[in-house]
C-alpha cells in the first residue's frame, strides 16, 4: 500500500515538472516571437523611413531640375539675342520637360543612355520656342554623299506660306547627325538663307546629343536587306522618333516631311481644313501625298505612343512597315481576314487627292541608291477640283448618288453626284462663324459626265446681321437669303460686295425641275 502512494507521488512529481518545463519552454517560445515581431515592425518602420526620405530626396532634385531647366531657358533666350551658333549651341531644354507625357519607357528601348542620362535633350541651334501653332512641320536632314535638296525644299515650303499662315506654324529642321562640325556648318547656311524666317520664329534647326544613338554596326540583317540599308532604316527610325517627341508639344497637327520635296501652293490651306473638317475624330492618319512617310499628319497628342511604338521595334522593319503595324495593332481583329482589316484600318487612314508635296530627290540619302520616285497624285487631272474652304457644316435635299457625297466635294476628296434636282432643291454651306466672304465658284459638270449640269439655280447668302438699307438690290427669300448670283452654262462665279457684311450661310436653291442628273466638280467660297 505505501508503495502503491509511492508509486503515484513520483508520478504527480515527474508531472508537474514535465508541465512547469513545457510551460516555461512555450513562454520562452512566446517570448521569442514576440521579440521577432518587433524585429520585423522595426524593420518595416526603416524601410518606410527610408522611402519617406528617397521621395524627398526625388523632390529635391525634381526642383533643382526645374531651376535648371529655367536658367536653360533663360541662357537660351540671351543666346538668341546674339544670333551666333557658337553661343547657343547645346543651350538646350530638357526633351522630358517638352513632353505631355512622360516618355521614361525610351531606357528601356535605348538602354545605352542609362548611362547618358543626359542625353536625352535636343541641341536647339536655332529657333524661339514657338508653340500654340496649328501644323508642326518636321523636316528630318542627313548628310548626303551627292545632292542636298533641303534648300530648294524650304524655298518651296516657305515661298507658299502666307504671312498669317507662317504666324500658325512652325518648321523643325531636325538635322539628324551628331558630327559638331558638319551640324553648325548646315546650320549656319540655313540660317544666311533664311535669316528671317529664323528671325520670326517659324523656322527652328535642332539636332540630336551625341550620344542619342545606339551601336548601329551590328544590327541583324533582316527581309534581304544588305548590312547598310538595315543601318540606314534602324536610324531613320530613331530620327523620326526623336523628332515626333520634340515637336510634340508644339501643336495641333504634326505633319512629316523629307528633306526633297516640293509643296503646292495653297497647301497650308488644305491641310488645315482637310484636319478641322474630318467628321469623325477616329482616325490617326492624314495623308497627303502616297509616297512613304512623305506628307502623313498625325494629331500631336498621338505623337508619344506612336513614337514609343517606333522605338520598341526599331531594329526589326522600316518605319512605314511599322506604321502599317502600328494600325493593325488599333483595330485588326486576328480572327478576321484580310479585307475585314483592310477596312479598318481605312478609317483611321484616310487619304487626300491630289497630293500636295511631291518627291523631287533622285540620289537618296542611302549612300549609292538612286530614287526617282514621283507621287502621280500631285499633277493628275481629277473629275474635280478641290479649294481651301472655310470650315463649315454642309447639307443637301438632294438624294446623293453612291460615295458621292457633298462632305466629301467640300473639302476636295471627291465630287458631288445626285440624282435629278426638283423646285426648291437646295445645297446649303452653314460657317462655323460668320465672316466675309469676297468672293464664290461653282462648277457643274466634269469631263466624264458634262451634261450633268445645275440649271435655273440661284446663289444665295444669309447675312450675319440685316443691312437692309445697303442690299436693297439683292433680292430677298422669305428666309431672310439675298440673292446674289446665278449659273449660267452650268457655272456660277462672283464677286461679293462688302456691303453685304459678314455671311452665315451660301445656299444653291434650284428653282425648277432638271431632266439631268447634277454635278458639282468645283466648290470655291473664297475667304477675305
Amino acid at each position: 500500500m505505501r508503495l502503491r502512494n509511492g508509486s503515484l507521488l513520483t508520478f504527480f512529481c515527474l508531472a508537474a515538472f514535465l508541465s512547469l518545463s513545457w510551460y516555461a519552454a512555450w513562454y520562452g517560445d512566446r517570448e521569442n516571437g514576440g521579440e521577432l515581431h518587433e524585429k520585423q515592425f522595426f524593420d518595416l518602420q526603416q524601410r518606410l523611413y527610408l522611402a519617406e526620405q528617397e521621395n524627398q530626396k526625388r523632390s529635391r532634385d525634381l526642383g533643382k531640375v526645374l531651376d535648371e531647366i529655367k536658367r536653360a531657358v533663360e541662357e537660351k533666350r540671351n543666346a538668341f539675342e546674339n544670333h551666333t551658333v557658337d553661343e547657343i549651341r547645346w543651350k538646350v531644354l530638357n526633351m522630358s520637360s517638352r513632353l505631355s507625357v512622360q516618355f521614361s519607357n525610351i531606357y528601356m528601348f535605348l538602354p545605352h543612355l542609362q548611362g547618358h542620362k543626359d542625353q536625352i535633350r535636343p541641341n536647339v541651334l536655332y529657333g524661339k520656342d514657338r508653340n500654340n501653332v496649328s501644323i508642326v512641320f518636321g523636316i528630318p536632314t542627313v548628310k548626303r554623299d551627292k545632292q542636298s535638296y533641303l534648300m530648294d525644299t524650304l524655298n518651296s515650303v516657305f515661298s507658299e506660306l502666307t504671312a498669317n499662315e507662317k504666324r500658325d506654324c512652325v518648321v523643325i529642321v531636325f538635322i539628324a547627325e551628331v558630327n559638331h562640325d558638319y551640324v553648325n556648318v548646315l546650320a549656319n547656311n540655313i540660317k544666311n538663307n533664311f535669316p528671317q524666317e529664323i528671325e520670326s520664329g517659324v523656322l527652328e534647326i535642332v539636332s540630336p546629343p551625341v550620344n542619342y544613338y545606339p551601336d548601329l554596326s551590328n544590327i541583324k540583317e533582316t527581309f534581304g536587306d544588305s548590312k547598310e540599308r538595315v543601318r540606314w532604316r534602324t536610324k531613320q527610325n530613331l530620327d523620326y522618333s526623336f523628332l515626333m517627341l520634340y515637336a510634340q508639344p508644339k501643336g495641333t497637327y504634326y505633319l512629316q516631311l523629307e528633306d526633297d520635296i516640293v509643296a503646292k501652293p495653297q497647301f497650308f490651306q488644305y491641310l488645315k481644313n482637310f484636319a478641322t473638317q474630318q467628321t469623325s475624330n477616329d482616325w490617326m492618319i492624314l495623308e497627303f501625298s502616297q509616297l512613304g512617310f512623305i506628307g502623313k499628319m498625325f494629331r500631336s497628342k498621338d505623337l508619344p505612343l506612336l513614337a514609343e511604338f517606333f522605338l520598341m521595334f526599331y531594329k526589326d522593319k522600316p518605319i512605314d512597315w511599322l506604321l502599317d503595324h502600328y494600325l493593325w495593332v488599333k483595330v485588326c481583329n486576328p480572327e478576321k481576314d484580310a479585307k475585314h482589316c483592310d477596312r479598318q484600318k481605312s478609317n483611321l487612314r484616310i487619304r487626300y487627292r491630289p497630293s500636295l508635296f511631291q518627291h523631287i530627290g533622285i540620289h537618296s540619302s542611302l549612300s549609292g541608291k538612286i530614287q526617282n520616285l514621283k507621287d502621280k497624285d500631285f499633277e493628275k487631272k481629277l473629275l474635280y477640283k478641290a479649294h481651301p474652304n472655310p470650315p463649315a457644316k454642309v447639307s443637301t435635299s438632294l438624294k446623293i448618288y453612291q460615295q458621292y457625297d457633298l462632305e466629301k466635294a467640300y473639302v476636295g476628296q471627291e465630287c458631288f453626284w445626285a440624282f435629278s434636282p426638283v423646285a426648291g432643291d437646295f445645297i446649303l454651306f452653314e460657317f462655323a462663324e460668320p465672316f466675309p466672304v469676297k468672293g464664290y465658284l461653282f462648277k457643274s459638270g466634269n469631263i466624264e459626265h458634262p451634261g450633268d449640269k445645275l440649271f435655273n439655280t440661284t446663289v444665295e447668302v444669309l447675312q450675319a446681321k440685316n443691312i437692309s438699307k445697303d442690299t436693297a438690290e439683292f433680292p430677298r427669300s422669305e428666309d431672310g437669303y439675298l440673292q446674289i448670283g446665278k449659273f449660267v452654262s452650268g457655272v456660277a462665279e462672283g464677286v461679293i460686295s462688302p456691303s453685304i457684311g459678314k455671311i452665315k450661310a451660301v445656299r444653291l436653291k434650284i428653282l425648277s425641275e432638271s431632266p439631268v442628273w447634277a454635278l458639282l466638280s468645283e466648290i470655291f467660297i473664297k475667304m477675305d
